[in-house]
Order: structure tokens, then C-alpha cells, then sequence
């Protein structure tokens, strides 16, 4: 049996619009779980959040009722099973607002997806400050202050849990990408410490370390320089896939997971071989 029970869950997925916040937004909706969704481009947003209510009400779990301060707005019929938030995550605003619609909307939080990253191509003394100051707020700082901030919430709830997107790059750094190893490190790091802290409040942290997947993050990088390809299609698993391990490990209370048997692989061999895999990321660095 299933550690934790989705339908009826209300969830925040930050990075909402494409790539893997998308595809975790749609199967947790699939599953009949309430949505607020973050990100910038609110067009896009509001696509993901009509194909969401489209499947929650196809899982059987109807429209949810407002038990906030928006309740008059639902004469009595319930409320929208996904909610847009367009903003950037980094905003201190614009992740209270996203605390807000929870309760607004659904009366709690029971999971929080934090999904939104970037990231940059590029050899480290290529780069300005500024890179690294970018990747490190969206990445880790953002994560982390929604979290503090959506801690009061979850504790309230039953079986609450977070969710932390994270890389293999939090588990080998790779030549050509060292700002975004070091904020997934970073955030491995810190999921691993609040776990423990959290275990006496019941709140599970969950680490999901993706492999190459097929999504639009090429197309957003903060900067790009020569760099090493990594994404070999041979390699990428979908979105889907990676959404479908993520909330199948949310279901059963797991820890960590890495949906991707070439990650597994890539990470054992960090583990058993590491002067041979720091030989290889030594002549891709070349």
C-alpha cells in the first residue's frame, strides 16, 4: 500500500510551465491532487493549468471547495483545481503570493514542488559573478526561502512533504557547467540536513536527482559558452518519465530517487571508480 495518498493533496509546483514542473503538475493532477502553479510566463501557465483541471476532474476527484477567504467566490460549485501564480520565483513577493493562493484557494499545503532552475554553459573563468549569483538564487536561495516560508503550513498538514528537483550534478560535478553542479550540490546538501531536522515533525523531504531529460532548458540559460555536450538523446528520458518516478517516490515516502537507469549508473560509477570518472571529466574539460 501507498505511504501517502494524492487525491485531495494540494501541491505548489514552481517551474510550472515546461519540462518537468509541467509534467510533475499534470500527473499529480492526474492523480487528483489541487495545484497552485508557479512561473513566469503566465500564458503558458494557464495552458498547464487547463490540461491539469481537465485531469483532475477525470480522475473522479470533482471540483474542490474553497475553504479560504476567496470561499464566496465559488457560489457553492467549488473552485478552479489549478491556480496560476506568474512571477519569478526569486521574488520574496511573489513567493508569498504563492503561499497565499494555497490557503486562498484550498485552506492548506501538503506538497511543495520546488522545481524552477537555470542554468549556464561555460568554463568558470569564462564567466562574470553575475552567472553564478543568478544560477545560486534561482537554484538554492529561492528553494530554500519557500520552504521556510511554507514550513508553518505543512506542519499543519497530514503527510506532508518536499520536494527538491535537484541533478545528478548535485552528485558529480562536470567540467562546462560548475555553477549549476555547485547549486544542486548545494540543495542536495540542504535536503538532506532538513530531512533529518523535519523527521520529528513528520514532514518527509524528497531529492529527486534527474539525468539528461528532453526539455526547453536549453533554451533558457543564463549564459552559454563552449562547453561540452552532455545531452545525448541516446541518454534523455521525458519529462514524463522523470514525473512519474517523482510522484510514484512521493507516494511512497522515499527519500531520494534518480529516475533515470543511465543516472543510476553514471552515479554508481562515481561511487566505486572516482579517479577514472575524474580522469573522463578531465578530457571533456579539454
Amino acid at each position: 500500500m501507498p505511504r501517502r495518498e494524492i487525491r485531495g493533496k494540494t501541491a505548489i509546483v514552481t517551474g510550472a510551465s515546461s519540462g518537468i514542473g509541467r509534467a510533475i503538475a499534470l500527473e499529480l493532477a492526474r492523480q487528483g491532487a489541487n495545484l497552485v502553479l508557479l512561473a513566469r510566463r503566465e500564458s503558458r501557465l494557464r495552458e498547464v493549468a487547463d490540461v491539469a483541471a481537465a485531469l483532475r476532474r477525470a480522475s473522479g476527484a470533482g471540483a474542490p471547495q474553497s475553504n479560504g477567504p476567496d470561499a464566496s467566490q465559488s457560489s457553492g460549485t467549488g473552485v478552479s483545481p489549478a491556480v496560476v501564480i506568474a512571477g519569478d520565483v526569486t521574488d520574496p513577493a511573489t513567493r508569498q503570493k504563492t503561499l497565499q493562493a494555497a490557503v486562498s484557494q484550498f485552506g492548506r499545503l501538503d506538497i511543495l514542488v520546488n522545481n524552477a532552475g537555470v542554468g549556464a554553459l561555460g568554463h568558470f573563468d569564462q564567466a562574470d559573478p553575475a552567472r553564478l549569483r543568478r544560477i545560486m538564487e534561482v537554484n538554492f536561495f529561492a528553494p530554500v526561502e519557500l520552504t521556510r516560508l511554507a514550513l508553518p503550513l505543512l506542519k499543519q498538514a497530514k503527510d506532508p512533504v518536499v520536494v527538491n528537483v535537484g541533478s545528478i550534478l548535485g552528485r558529480l560535478g562536470v567540467p562546462g557547467s560548475t555553477e549549476y553542479c555547485a547549486s544542486k550540490f548545494a540543495l542536495r546538501g540542504f535536503s538532506e540536513a532538513l530531512r533529518a531536522e523535519l523527521s520529528r515533525e513528520a514532514i518527509d523531504v524528497l531529492l529527486v536527482s534527474p539525468a539528461t531529460t528532453r526539455t526547453e532548458f536549453l533554451h533558457s540559460l543564463v549564459e552559454r559558452r563552449d562547453s561540452p555536450d552532455w545531452r545525448r538523446d541516446r541518454w534523455q528520458v521525458s519529462a514524463e518519465y522523470v514525473a512519474r518516478g517523482t510522484v510514484r517516490a512521493i507516494r511512497r515516502g522515499d527519500p531520494e530517487v534518480i529516475p533515470s537507469i543511465w543516472g543510476k549508473l553514471v552515479c554508481l560509477a562515481n561511487w566505486l571508480f572516482p579517479r577514472l570518472v575524474s580522469r573522463l571529466m578531465a578530457q571533456y574539460a579539454q
